[in-house]
């Protein structure tokens, strides 16, 4: 009975660490960050924007990236793989074209590469990656580039999906979860000087910093593996939660799919990067990798609910059995109550536009969706393919 027990705490204690991670990055992420001064740089910008098949909103994008970026900012549409008119669009709203056609390339990452390919001859002081059906908010172009200038680093906008209460409860809750990873952690981490992880749209890098990346791969998640090559560098990524980057969000089938690549794209790269970066922080007293690591070691919010959920099930069950003292499953069940008081802070202080009430209380079914969405991860069943999600305007 003894054995049980100690095999279930020494189960139970990297959840217990990441748990902290969590809470530490959730609780300091609450209070939202000033404003600031009006952001001026001085050099110049390129706006990439990577699309696939992106002809019905690529357009209306593009010309509000033009019209919030500073004058003189190339706006650079990579139509990548397109069979459809998002090359003549995007012409129409006013950017800059570079039509590649690799069909033995899939990936976002190709599409970047292109972006690179077509700045060598003239390259800019700054570029700045933003997906093709994304909208910057106020100022956030010119921030970016100012932040990515002033520190020499890449740098990572609040990239979050628009809200949609009028939306199905799996993608409100998605939203929100979003919001909770893409802002509301990245804050917290930045206030203890952690890196920020790239979340894919609102990337800015200095030329020199995009010019040494690896950027011709078909990762899935090729932005998080992007920040930790920087953090692996000595180069880690800031967070700039002064400036949004917003996106549609998905219909419910979209959302599925969308969860599927980010999260197993995430899983992946946790498996093989977190331990390692690790490890690696704490030998070479490193705080950007150790962090890093943990961070990567922490599973995605509804997953990290069904963990604390099953430990408490399981120090429950040892206790019903003999095997444990009764203060284990209350211990498990303090912990977990305190990740769900901050995942219910965050939706007090930052996440009601993005969530009912009523849907916030329908969490457990959402994450009975999930559980089936990580059955189907881990039998292989989602494709990793770069392919365009369905989007409710």
């Amino acid at each position: 009975m003894i054995l049980l027990a100690i095999l279930a705490g020494l189960a139970c204690l990297p959840l217990i660490v990441t748990d902290a991670v969590f809470l530490v990055e959730v609780l300091l992420g609450l209070r939202s960050s000033g404003q600031g001064g009006l952001a001026r740089p001085s050099g110049s910008i390129a706006l990439i924007v990577p699309a696939h098949n992106e002809e019905g909103v690529v357009r209306a994008s593009v010309e509000k990236m033009i019209a919030e970026a500073p004058a003189g900012t190339r706006v650079i549409v990579v139509a990548h793989n397109c069979s459809d008119g998002t090359a003549e669009q995007a012409r129409a709203g006013g950017a800059e074209v570079h039509v590649l056609d690799e069909p033995d390339r899939r990936g976002k990452g190709y599409a970047l590469a292109g972006g690179k390919a077509a700045l060598m001859a003239a390259p800019p002081a700054t570029v700045i990656v933003v997906d093709a059906d994304c909208t910057p908010a106020a100022g956030a172009i010119a921030r970016l580039a100012a932040t990515a200038e002033k520190s020499g680093r890449a740098v990572q906008a609040s990239y979050l999906f628009a809200p949609r209460r009028d939306a199905g409860p799996i993608v409100q809750i998605s939203n929100f979860a979003m919001l909770v990873k893409n802002l509301v952690r990245q804050r917290g981490g930045r206030r203890i000087g952690a890196p920020a992880l790239m979340t894919g749209s609102g990337m800015a890098f200095p030329w020199p910093v995009y010019a040494s990346l690896d950027l011709a791969t078909g990762n899935i998640v090729e932005d998080l593996a992007m920040g930790v090559d920087l953090v692996r560098r000595g180069r880690a990524p800031l967070f700039e939660p002064r400036a949004t980057i917003w996106s549609h969000p998905s219909s419910e089938q979209g959302t599925g799919t969308q969860r599927a690549r980010w999260e197993g794209g995430f899983l992946a790269t946790a498996r093989i990067f977190g331990l390692p970066l690790l490890l690696r922080g704490i030998g070479r007293l490193d705080w950007q990798m150790l962090w890093m690591g943990l961070h990567l070691l922490t599973a995605p919010l509804t997953l990290l609910l069904i963990l604390n959920a099953a430990a408490v099930a399981l120090w429950g069950v040892l206790w019903l059995i003999g095997a444990a003292p009764l203060v284990a499953p209350i211990a498990a069940l303090g912990l977990c109550g305190l990740v769900v008081v901050a995942v219910l802070a965050a939706w007090a202080l930052a996440g009601r536009a993005m969530l009912s009430a009523a849907t916030l209380a329908r969490l457990p079914l959402y994450m009975v969706w999930k559980l089936a969405l990580y059955a189907r991860i881990v039998r292989g069943r989602e494709t990793p393919d770069w392919i365009r999600t369905e989007r409710v305007d």
